[in-house]
């Protein structure tokens, strides 16, 4: 009987072996890895977890910063037929095993550094396998990877099996595991490939942490498919970013706007071989964005949009829409059909504000251990995104909040990003969060978190005379709280979440 065609995530990296085997496929420190030598390695590692006791289906969670083993680790992962699982390295105590118990994983690997902080919570986990991604003694992925048969394990596979619980940011509650299956992701892969233009002769540096699905699915996994050389850091540090770009030619870039902005404010900025830059994860004000465009002219811009339960693209504006559409998300990618709807779910007319549904196959098979919140999210048919968003007469979706973010002071709603597009281009503001505060007389009151530029000082009353030239009344904020810097999770979305409860029983 001859052998059942499959397409799941190990067959595309073997095929991308097939046609560019001694090819460059991913560059970490000092280390290259080529496409057969990457497709040899991860089949080892495969057949290495299977032999310590692990079965298809059981969850391995990764725990740790950029490298090429934890790269491994996923592709390993993938092949033989294991639930990946990644971690936020930020992550420890009782948010470090949250996940895991949630998860019921049985095998965890971690950097060395971060070996202490999985001991203090070990004695409530069910982990049986507990292994290192890097420079350890014995459970290393790269060891591991260096032995046995480089042969694919002898796995069943369907592309409808689970291979990963993506746990959403938690940014608004506890994070949830978005139940990815090879199927779900591919699609979403072949969108991301055409929606941003990428091709194998690119030169993508990848910076941002692989746990989170925008890095690894949105563009490393689909750079390996087309069999690009991708430059890995372990760390979005900026000098190190700029460094590279000009050093070894990078052409494709991606990062949240948090990044950007470190990077157009460092002295060394120069991107000339750019050609394509990415942004998404959170909002990018229109100023900076400016900014951006006029310090390199020739780089074309993509905003990517999505969430983790997606893959997480679901819209892009693409390059020749930015000039007339700075504040836009875009359109819906390749594979996603999207609606902005009322609370009825009834579609808004352009030019109305909604909450984002989505019907697509890149879409996750709903919530790990969470059947009510996986109904909750899929109802009707439709996946509820939590996002509100208005839409014009030709698709393009304009993001005013989460649900959550709205703030409703004396009876009238207020989106922060309209009060955050008011305030950033003060010449003293380098990043700004509008939250909502509990207020006797409002009930929610309007209230701005700020950073400032090195060196600058600003008071608050000067700040909201700023705003109320730039917004209507009820929009200005009641207060305005400094801050060094904004909470954030690695992905760079500021946690909203965090701000809320730090300033929820502050006094004015």
């Amino acid at each position: 009987m001859e052998p059942v065609w499959r397409n799941t995530i190990g067959d595309l990296i073997h095929r991308s072996a097939r046609r560019n085997p001694e090819q460059v496929a991913l560059h970490f420190a000092n280390r290259r890895w080529t496409y057969r030598e990457l497709d040899e390695a991860s089949n080892r590692l495969a057949r290495q977890l299977l032999g310590a006791g692990l079965e298809k289906g059981d969850r391995v969670a990764a725990y740790g910063r950029n490298s090429d083993g934890y790269l491994l680790l996923w592709l390993a992962a993938a092949k033989a037929g294991l639930v990946h699982v990644p971690v936020n390295y930020a992550l420890k105590g009782e948010e470090l095993a949250y996940i895991i118990k949630q998860s019921g994983s049985r095998a965890l690997f971690c950097d060395p550094g971060l070996a202490a902080e999985v001991e203090a919570v070990r004695d409530r986990l069910q982990l049986e396998v507990v292994g290192s991604l890097r420079d350890g003694e014995d459970l290393d992925t790269l060891r591991l990877a260096q032995k046995g048969p480089a042969e694919p394990p002898a796995v069943e596979l369907e592309d409808t099996d689970l291979v990963q619980l993506l746990y959403t940011s938690g940014t608004t509650s506890a994070p949830k595991g978005a139940m990815m299956t090879h199927r779900s992701l591919i699609y979403e892969y072949i969108s991301s490939i055409q929606a941003l233009d990428f091709q194998g002769e690119d030169v993508p540096l990848h910076a941002l942490p692989l746990y989170h699905s925008a890095q690894m699915h949105v563009f490393l996994m689909p750079y390996l498919i087309l069999g690009a050389t991708n430059r890995l850091l372990e760390t979005p540090d900026p000098e190190t970013i700029l460094r590279v770009v000009k050093e070894e030619g990078i052409t494709s870039f991606f990062a949240p706007p948090t990044v950007w902005i470190s990077l157009l404010n460092h002295p060394a900025f120069q991107v000339d071989s750019l050609r394509k830059g990415y942004y998404g994860a959170s909002i990018m004000p229109v100023p900076v964005l400016e900014k951006l465009r006029q310090a390199a002219p020739d780089l074309d811009l993509y905003n990517c949009f999505g969430q983790s339960e997606i893959g997480p693209l679901a819209t892009v504006l693409r390059p020749e829409a930015h000039r007339d559409r700075p504040d836009s998300a875009g359109r819906p990618v390749l594979f996603v059909e999207m609606r902005v709807v009322d609370d009825e779910m009834r579609d808004v007319e352009p030019g109305g504000i909604g909450e984002i549904l989505y019907r697509s196959p890149q879409l996750c098979q709903g919530y790990w251990d969470k059947p009510e919140e996986t109904e909750q999210a899929f109802e009707e048919g439709w996946f509820h995104s939590g996002d509100l968003a208005r839409i014009d007469e030709e698709g393009y979706i304009y993001i005013v909040d989460r649900k959550r973010d709205v703030i409703n002071t004396g009876g009238v709603l207020v989106a922060s990003r309209d009060v955050e597009e008011a305030i950033y281009p003060h010449p003293a503001v380098k990043e700004v969060a509008v939250i909502s505060t509990p207020d006797p007389k409002w009930i929610e009151a309007v209230t701005a978190i700020v950073v400032l530029k090195e060196g600058e000082q600003l008071e608050e009353a000067e700040l909201i005379h700023f705003a109320r030239e730039r917004l209507a009344a009820h929009k200005v904020p009641k207060r305005v709280h400094f801050l060094d810097d904004l909470p954030r999770n690695a992905s760079g979305k500021i946690l909203k979440r965090q701000l809320r409860e730090a300033y929820a029983g502050v006094k004015r």
